[in-house]
């Protein structure tokens, strides 16, 4: 590994809290065996991703309605009470983000498996996702993490070199594809172990 000259960030569950529990919360089902049936068999993960990698949020929806009829109105509710999710920024790995911000020889990036019909919402919210040197957006890119193809297109359009670069995400899936392509990898758990981290690199 050479030194760090550039850092790869990824938002949700990073610098910004994003949380289906705010709509899906305790109260919403009437058991928790329906709530795990919706997450398992409904709305799941994995049908988020799709729209993360640019299937239309309008078109996921009706064919989930039309599925799982029974469950319209929560499946509704997912993207159409979205804003309630975000929660906001997490102010405790901003700030370490600031703080690594005035060094002048780091470049900094963000690559997020993100809708691109929601994303907007985020970038009108958050201040700081104008500090990045650059934002690739799967929704935008059609395609998303953990896919080679993904990383490639920011380490081309912003000519980051991988052995040069520490990727930070909270997906270990997302981590070890990044480790595959040559990133430096932290799995992102909490700010005070980012910063330890940190720390083993002389970033901070």
């Amino acid at each position: 590994m050479r030194g760090i000259t550039n850092i790869i960030f990824d938002l949700g569950g990073v610098l910004i809290d994003w949380n289906p529990n705010n709509v899906y919360h305790e109260k919403y089902f009437s058991t928790k065996e329906e709530r795990n049936y919706f997450f398992e068999n409904v709305c799941t993960p994995e049908w988020n991703e799709r729209q993360d990698a640019g299937y239309s949020i309008k078109k996921a929806t009706a064919e989930k309605v039309k599925e799982f009829p029974v469950w319209e109105k929560s499946i509704l509710d997912f993207y159409g009470r979205w804003e309630e999710m975000l929660s906001g920024a997490k102010n405790d790995t901003v700030a370490i983000f600031q703080q690594l911000k005035k060094n002048p020889n780091l470049k900094f990036y963000a690559l997020t498996n993100w809708s691109a019909e929601t994303f907007p919402v985020a970038l009108a919210r958050f201040d700081f996702l104008q500090w990045f040197n650059g934002i690739v957006v799967s929704g935008e890119e059609k395609t998303r993490k953990p896919f080679p193809e993904f990383y490639q297109i920011l380490f081309d359009r912003f000519r980051v070199n991988p052995s040069e670069t520490l990727f930070i995400d909270d997906n270990l899936r997302n981590v070890k594809a990044g480790n595959e392509l040559g990133l430096t990898g932290i799995e992102f758990k909490n700010a005070d172990q980012l910063k330890n981290e940190l720390k083993k690199y002389l970033l901070l």
